[in-house]
C-alpha cells in the first residue's frame, strides 16, 4: 500500500484529503506544520507528499528542497495562485501544483497519475532473493534467471506495483488480461499457482475474493 504524507496546517483540509486517500487505498500520515513535516520525513518512508505552502514555523517553500532531496514526488496544494508562486514551486522541485479551493476527485486523479508515472520510471524491484529488472524484463531468483511466460510476468509486475493491496480475481483479469478478455477466473488461479511454484513468492489467498502480495 502506498504511503502519503499530507503537510497541511488546516486540519479540516487535512481530514478531507485523508478521507479520500484512505478510500482510494492509500496509507496517510499528517503533519500540521513544516517542522512536523521534517520530523515525519526523517522518521518514515513515503511514496508521495502533498504540501501546503503557507504554514507556521517552517513553510512549504523551505520544506520542499528537503522532500526533493529524498527523491519523493510532491504535489503542492496552496491558496497561492499567482504565476510567480507556481514557478517558484516548480523551480524548487515540485511535480504538480493545485490551487485552493480544489475538488478532491481532481487531487486523487493527480496523485494516482503522479505515482503511476513514478512507478514507470523504476528500473528494478528487489525483495529477499527475488529481483525484477523492468528494463529488460528479467526475473532473478537467487541470481538465477527464471523463465516466465508473458502473462506470468505481467501478473507478477501487477502484484509488485500493488504490493500489500487485496486484488480481486475479476480485477486481475481486467488489468492483466485486458477488458476484452472473456476467460474465467480459474485462469488467474492457475497463473498464481505457477508463480508460487517458480518463485516461492508470498502471494496470499484472500478468502472468497482474490489475492494479495504481502509486504
Amino acid at each position: 500500500m502506498k504511503k502519503i504524507l499530507v503537510v497541511e496546517d488546516d486540519k479540516s483540509i487535512s481530514e478531507l484529503i485523508g478521507i479520500h486517500l484512505t478510500l482510494n487505498n492509500f496509507e496517510v500520515d499528517y503533519a500540521y506544520n513544516g517542522l512536523e513535516g521534517q520530523t515525519s520525513l526523517n522518521e518514515n518512508d513515503y511514496d508521495l507528499v502533498i504540501l501546503d505552502l503557507m504554514m507556521p514555523i517552517v513553510n512549504g517553500y523551505e520544506l520542499l528542497p528537503e522532500i526533493t532531496n529524498k527523491q519523493l514526488p510532491v504535489i503542492i496544494l496552496s491558496a497561492k495562485d499567482q504565476l510567480e508562486d507556481k514557478i517558484k514551486g516548480f523551480h524548487l522541485g515540485a511535480d504538480d501544483y493545485l490551487t485552493k479551493p480544489f475538488e478532491a476527485i481532481e487531487l486523487m486523479m493527480r496523485v494516482k497519475a503522479l505515482l503511476k508515472r513514478c512507478d514507470s520510471n523504476i528500473e528494478t524491484y528487489q525483495k529477499n532473493n527475488l529481483k525484477i529488472n523492468f528494463t529488460n524484463r528479467k526475473v532473478l531468483l537467487s541470481n538465477d534467471e527464471i523463465d516466465l511466460t508473458l502473462k506470468e510476468y505481467d501478473l507478477l509486475c501487477y502484484f509488485v506495483k500493488h504490493e500489500g493491496i487485496a486484488l480481486s480475481r475479476d480485477k486481475l483479469l481486467e488489468e492483466v488480461w485486458d477488458y476484452a478478455y472473456a476467460g474465467h477466473t480459474r485462469t488467474v488461479d492457475i497463473h498464481i499457482q505457477k508463480l508460487r511454484q517458480k518463485l516461492d513468492i508470498p502471494i496470499e489467498t484472500v478468502y472468497k475474493y482474490g489475492y494479495r502480495l504481502e509486504k
